[in-house]
């Protein structure tokens, strides 16, 4: 019998993007001349690119801003993301079980999949541009029992939608800001995802 899906959040879940998202936005402030403080970027990532340029121009300019983005992080990707300690065999363990593991993100879906393509990673399903209750929706949708996440926003979601909400400390918030949100369990890495999903598929009725 099939197992219900599995969720991930991709940015700082299953790739480590940082490097690639703020020399995107150093860019987009060399090219434009508007400051841009690497540190309050950093302290949202995991939010939709249009929200992040929100806070740096004014909505007339908000989608030259990300064409700008885009351009650079095209460039950028490649050399300077990298896929986090864990993930491929937190993909491989929820497959090994029956189950699909399905990507839900707020990243672009064109930059989602070549990010994907670009580490090696597979996703069974790929929801993109998706962020808060757009990701509860998804995964209410999928009657997922469990989504993985490194942001507050993700574990609110994973609650909203009944499922367990994982906490992943590979981003910007600490395991209380996790546990905070609802997180029913936080790992340090992906490494610990295999025993832990065990674990939960045997308590999930």
């Amino acid at each position: 019998m099939a197992q219900a899906p599995v969720g991930f959040d991709l940015d700082m879940t299953l790739i480590d993007s940082r490097r690639a998202i703020l020399a995107a936005f150093a860019g987009v402030a060399a090219d434009t001349g508007v400051p841009i403080d690497p540190a309050a970027v950093d302290s949202r990532l995991g939010i939709k690119l249009e929200d992040e340029l929100a806070f740096w121009f004014p909505a007339g300019q908000v989608p030259f801003a990300m064409r700008v983005y885009r351009e650079h992080y095209v460039r950028l990707a490649g050399p300077l993301t990298s896929v986090l300690p864990g993930a491929a065999e937190a993909l491989a363990a929820v497959r090994a079980a029956g189950a699909r593991a399905v990507v839900i993100t707020a990243k672009y879906e064109v930059t989602a999949r070549w990010s994907l393509d670009g580490t090696g990673l597979t996703a069974d399903e790929l929801f993109a541009d998706v962020h808060g209750p757009q990701k509860a929706a998804v995964l209410a949708g999928l009657r997922a029992v469990v989504y993985v996440g490194d942001t507050p926003a993700d574990m609110a979601a994973a609650v909203q939608a009944g499922a367990r909400a994982v906490g992943v400390a590979t981003g910007s918030f600490t395991d209380r800001d996790l546990l905070a949100a609802g997180a029913d369990r936080v790992l340090a890495s992906l490494t610990e995802f295999p025993a832990v999903y065990a674990d939960l598929r045997a308590a999930i009725p």
